[in-house]
């Protein structure tokens, strides 16, 4: 889950009971812009036969490298010059600023490869204006493709800094094209755009394989890292050791090296070097995904192991990936492999808005040295022992699980174990330079987590990974973050129930968070109801549909150009239409039905399409117009 800003939180949850909206309603950020839809392609120009290499296209788009090969409408549209700052490097694309009637324009032709799955355009935007008032787009820059207008931007949209912008353009698959910028100012009062860092990176649609089994599979991550000495620098090796369970051989694996969303493709949180047991090819999907070439293809049920130089740099932010003040959150830091299957490689582009993590059950052995005075929460068993000169090596231990997530501070811990046997560790931030949490929340948070995990395993099978540790902290921008045996929240019993929920539908039940976050984010937010003794009565009657395209069962591609709808539909309307088919079927058939398929599923992957035969298949009638009414396709 990615919930929204902490300052809406509080009413967001009040929101929660009188409407369909989620218990921890997702992320809309403002610091950085969801992608958007390109718009329908023009007619006659998909060709999707062909396989894709992933690639970025744009040439110079940092603008390091003089002009070429972008037209500008004006010379010194790129510069240097003082008055604006790059994004990275020392140049960018200023239009306008004039404060005359003006209009500038920047372009590039493009060639989108033909076989793309997934193609999207990103560029960095500030926005700088004179203009006073708050209601009139007096000066416009509007972003096109060939004829597509992605979005139009005014002095309305001023900023202190840099915005990224994203598009979905894998409509353009197979075409050249132009990507534009036009600026135009009217006759008072400067506004000023500018642009840097544009890519547009492609992947996914290589040649698929031969049958629809997912691959690369049986992950086993070996792990040694160590920390600078405030945990926000860690460096050392990974070694990923996998087997091929296709009947088409495997050529090459991807590692998905997510947190490079957070920096640049010049200044990457994530790097990685000295790769051994394959060779690296070029980084694709906005440096998120690197591929690397196995020394021979690898047939259905043989194995192999890559391995690699690691430094991880963790940026300053209370997010999942970030540090505030001194207390680290380091998620999907670990390179992990991309899953491989009947629609080829997954290789979508990281989103803000929720999650874009697919990746099968794996193991991790995870040895973090790190100095003592830093308390290091982890997915898994942990055990510390003593290092050298004041330091300690945490070694955490993790079976079937789907990513590994680790905090570091001067964490404040407490400790129980639930009526259950589960052991809880509810570490807190315990300065008041980044809002101290107190005793009385802590102890409120680790009573929460006993209940809530017995209460989910309760309904959906026995917690299998161990202890579970809950970094809580009030500084959090979202509501909370789930990782398999460990989750970032603030303090808020709703949100915590709810991630801990996800331990069972995304942990336990895997599934394509970038395909059909509803799977896991809607049956989690129906998990928190009933384990807070809601029952949804009512809820579907306040449902309003945006639009004839918005459906339950929508990708984030979709909910990135909708962000604004994506918590009211996948979590409230989600979680409602699970209420409804509770009443339709009955209570214990559907407790039933949910038991079912969470054993049926276990460190598997669930579909749409296989939840919807296992309620048919358990329903005395015919569930397809419960399917239309509801918007659950698939």
């Amino acid at each position: 889950m990615r919930a929204t800003p902490h300052k809406a939180f509080a009413a967001t949850l009040g929101a929660v009971a009188a409407a369909p909206a989620a218990a921890a309603p997702a992320r809309d950020t403002t610091s950085q812009t969801a992608p958007a839809h390109a718009g329908t392609a023009p007619t006659g120009t998909a060709h999707r036969a062909a396989a894709c290499t992933p690639a970025q296209v744009v040439a110079n788009g940092g603008f390091e490298s003089g002009t070429s090969p972008w037209s500008q409408s004006q010379t010194g549209l790129i510069t240097n010059r003082t008055g604006q700052s790059a994004h990275s490097g020392g140049w960018f694309a200023w239009l306008n600023g004039v404060g005359t009637t003006h209009t500038d324009t920047l372009s590039q032709s493009v060639s989108v490869p033909a076989g793309c799955s997934t193609a999207t355009l990103s560029f960095w935007l500030h926005v700088d204006t004179a203009e006073r008032t708050t209601s009139v787009k007096y000066d416009t820059l509007t972003a096109k493709i060939g004829s597509t207008t992605l979005a139009t931007y005014s002095n309305l949209d001023k900023n202190t800094g840099y915005v990224q912008k994203s598009f979905d353009v894998s409509a353009f698959a197979g075409q050249t094209v132009t990507v534009s910028f036009t600026g135009s100012e009217d006759s008072s009062l400067q506004t000023g755009f500018v642009v840097d860092d544009v890519a547009l990176d492609t992947s996914g649609g290589t040649v698929p394989p031969t049958d629809s089994t997912r691959t690369p599979a049986a992950p086993a991550y070996t792990v040694n890292l160590s920390s600078d000495t405030n945990g926000f620098v860690w460096t050392g090796h990974e070694t990923a050791s996998f087997t091929n369970a296709s009947a088409a051989p495997l050529s090459e694996v991807y590692l998905r090296l997510w947190d490079n969303y957070h920096g640049t493709c010049q200044a990457m949180p994530i790097t990685v070097g000295n790769v051994t047991g394959g060779t690296a090819g070029a980084l694709s999907v906005a440096c998120t995904a690197l591929k690397i070439d196995l020394p021979a293809p690898l047939a259905q049920g043989q194995s192999a192991t890559i391995g690699f130089d690691l430094t991880i740099t963790v940026p300053s932010g209370a997010d999942r990936f970030g540090h505030d003040g001194a207390f680290s959150n380091i998620g999907n830091a670990l390179p992990v492999l991309a899953v491989r299957d009947g629609a080829g490689w997954h290789l979508d582009p990281y989103t803000n808005n929720g999650e874009s993590f697919y990746s099968l059950a794996s193991d991790f052995n995870v040895t973090l040295d790190h100095p003592s005075g830093l308390l290091v929460p982890a997915t898994g068993t942990s055990v510390d022992t003593p290092g050298t000169s004041g330091r300690t090596v945490t070694t955490a231990t993790a079976s079937k699980v789907r990513d590994f997530a680790w905090g570091s501070g001067p964490f404040s811990k407490i400790s129980g174990t639930s009526a259950a046997g589960t052991p809880i560790n509810v570490y807190s931030v315990s300065l008041i330079s980044v809002s101290g949490i107190s005793a009385s929340d802590a102890q409120s948070m680790l009573s929460t987590a006993k209940t809530a995990v017995d209460a989910h395993a309760a309904r959906f099978g026995a917690y299998p990974y161990g202890e579970l540790d809950a970094v809580i902290d009030n500084n959090y921008w979202f509501g909370g973050m789930e990782y398999p045996g460990f989750v970032l929240d603030l303090v808020s019993t709703t949100a915590l129930t709810h991630e801990i929920g996800h331990q069972w539908f995304y942990g336990i039940v895997g599934d394509d968070e970038y395909a059909s976050p509803w799977l896991d984010e809607a049956f989690t937010d129906y998990a928190t109801d009933l384990a807070l003794g809601k029952t949804g009565t009512n809820c579907w009657n306040s449902v309003s549909w945006a639009s004839s395209a918005e459906k339950i069962t929508n990708s984030m591609a979709y909910w990135d150009a909708h962000s604004s709808r994506y918590s009211t539909v996948v979590y409230g309307y989600g979680k409602c239409a699970l209420h409804d088919l509770r009443r339709q079927l009955g209570d214990g058939v559907m407790a039933k039905l949910l038991k079912d398929y969470a054993t049926s599923h276990w460190y598997g992957v669930s579909t749409t399409a296989e939840f919807k035969a296992a309620a048919q298949a358990v329903s005395p009638t015919d569930l397809t117009s419960f399917w239309t009414g509801h918007r659950i396709e698939g």
